[in-house]
């Protein structure tokens, strides 16, 4: 790009807005223009730079009477220039997250039209099964069963077409050339098997709802745990029995063949993760207290690595791989020991996952109905000095003459 080349498109921009006022200008990835000046290890003035210096005197010279309004998007706000963000230029920020089960209902109504969908599908399952799941997702379901449906030459979209589409987006297609030995389908139906048991007998977990042995993108199979409702914050307890349930496939694997497999690496790297954001983030352990360790830079061009800020000594740094240590094996034993208390249930699981391959919410909560539930965690807050009141009994009621 010539220089100067940026900034006089801006202005030209800003005058066609001027001349046709009333008038709302739409800059989709403010991002690309919008940096923060000075940022990279190079810094300078840049065309880029430029660019936006333009852009912000544009800005500056709005007025009420104008009749033009800027309007932006950008999927990386924490790399904005703060000059942007100011009160008179960017005043206003809304946050788009991600639907909701009521908003994703009505995505999946839009996406609806003009498909030949089967009377019997209940779209609201379909948004309960599906949180997280943005727009385009919800968009890519509908579009993946509606190719399975002319594949199989059906004529209406029907619940297997949008099941097999919902496990097309979440975890790949499926993989029919991969054969495996009988050896392997069998740990991978306990590593599976495992994950699920473990799941159903935490007592803060959620419910599953599908175990598959079938090979799909790079896993050889997986198991899913899914909320009845969205949910926008996590306990302490649901995490510890999050972590539990994660390593519940390598427990298995050891209980089993006592020879565990490369199939656990990545349940160990989600574990560690969030093992390290407990101690580091949330403060739920109790020997490290409330304190967060370790900052983000401000500078979000260096990378990962040159970005991470330790600010804790080696001692305390210490503490915190000791902690995380301690919060995965406790979580190791207590899957380890559900599953040694539940072994017959394990064994059926992994009988029924071998002669059917994937197993629905309601032929898993059959198999699971002997389960011994883990009983609750004591009381936890943070500290031995702060200790719950007991419940107070309630008084009888006074009689009065």
């Amino acid at each position: 790009m010539f220089v100067g080349v940026g900034a006089s498109r801006v202005r030209d921009l800003f005058e066609q807005a001027k001349a046709n006022a009333p008038a709302i200008v739409f800059v989709d990835e403010i991002d690309a223009v919008g940096r923060h000046r000075g940022a990279g290890l190079g810094g300078g003035h840049d065309e880029r730079e430029q660019t936006l210096n333009q852009l912000l005197v544009e800005m500056d010279g709005f007025d009420v009477k104008g009749g033009v309004i800027l309007i932006a998007a950008t999927n990386r706000p924490d790399i904005l220039d703060p000059a942007l963000l100011r009160p008179g230029r960017f005043d206003r920020q809304i946050a788009v997250d991600r639907p909701d089960m009521q908003g994703r209902l009505e995505i999946l109504k839009v996406h609806q039209k003009g498909k030949p969908v089967a009377p019997d599908v209940d779209l609201g399952a379909v948004a309960r099964r599906t949180p997280g799941f943005t727009g385009a997702d919800l968009s890519n379901v509908l579009n993946e069963a509606a190719l399975l449906t002319a594949r199989s030459d059906q004529k209406l979209i029907d619940n297997k077409a949008l099941d097999e589409a919902i496990d097309r987006v979440v975890a790949g297609p499926q993989k029919r050339t991969r054969i495996m030995s009988d050896k392997e389908k069998k740990i991978t139906a306990y590593h599976e098997g495992g994950h699920a048991l473990v799941a159903a007998a935490s007592p803060n977990s959620d419910p599953v709802h599908k175990i598959t042995i079938l090979s799909r993108g790079r896993a050889l199979g997986y198991t899913m745990v899914l909320p009845d409702e969205d949910k926008y914050s996590t306990t302490r307890n649901e995490m510890l029995d999050q972590l539990a349930y994660m390593l519940g496939g390598r427990a298995a694997e050891e209980l089993v063949f006592h020879d565990p497999t490369t199939g656990a690496a990545n349940d160990i790297e989600k574990a560690t993760a969030t093992a390290r954001a407990m101690v580091t983030q949330y403060g739920m352990t109790e020997r490290l207290g409330a304190i967060k360790f370790g900052g983000d830079n401000t500078e979000p061009f260096l990378g990962r690595e040159m970005a991470h800020q330790r600010d804790y000594s080696e001692e305390v740094a210490a503490l915190v791989d000791e902690e995380v240590k301690k919060l995965i094996e406790t979580a190791h034993n207590e899957a380890w020991e559900i599953l040694v208390e539940n072994r017959d249930v394990l064994d059926n699981l992994v009988l029924a996952l071998l002669e059917k391959e994937t197993l629905g919410k309601e032929e898993i909560a059959e198999i699971f109905r002997p389960i011994v539930k883990r009983p609750a965690r004591p009381a936890w807050t943070g500290s031995s000095r702060r200790t719950p009141p007991r419940a107070r009994r309630s008084s009888p009621p006074r009689s009065w003459p």
